[in-house]
């Protein structure tokens, strides 16, 4: 499995476009369209955010994952966040993810931050048993519970 960023592989942003609109944008009843998401990762970098990473195995994408300046405008004072994980559904179990979020925090340790944060509604575990420290619970606002999670590269190892 190879894990590159998008920026150097153009021709799957049709193929993240879809996975992220189908799971976050038509999922959470976003009013963003196809096509703007399309754009959004046509735009991805490799040096500043946004940042897009993606599994790629027998020439397919078989997921990604993104890099955010900010994932949660009610804590604008957390940055950067970890965001849009997604692995397709055949391919889970497999350590796609794992992978994905490894590459992720070289890629921030890298740009000289030293912790990542994210936010989830429902995989608080998953983060959890791979050495994220819980923050906070917060409550944004649309009334959805939403806990918050920060890796600390100054005192935990990056493991492959």
């Amino acid at each position: 499995m190879l894990i590159d960023l998008l920026s150097n592989r153009s021709d799957y942003v049709n193929d993240v476009s879809n996975m992220i609109y189908k799971e976050f944008v038509v999922n959470t009843g976003s009013k963003m369209t196809f096509e703007e998401v399309c754009i959004y990762f046509s735009n991805t970098n490799s040096e500043r955010f946004p940042i897009t990473l993606i599994a790629i195995e027998e020439n397919e994408c078989t997921g990604t994952i993104s890099i955010f300046e900010n994932d949660l405008k009610e804590r604008d004072l957390y940055k950067p966040w970890l965001a849009s994980l997604y692995t397709k559904p055949e391919h889970r179990g497999k350590g796609v993810g794992k992978k994905l979020i490894t590459e992720t925090l070289k890629v921030i340790k890298k740009l000289g931050y030293k912790e990542l944060y994210l936010r989830t509604e429902n995989a608080s575990d998953y983060y959890r048993d791979r050495g994220w420290s819980f923050v906070e619970t917060i409550t944004d606002d649309k009334g959805q519970k939403i806990d918050v999670f920060k890796f600390d590269l100054n005192n935990k190892k990056i493991i492959n």
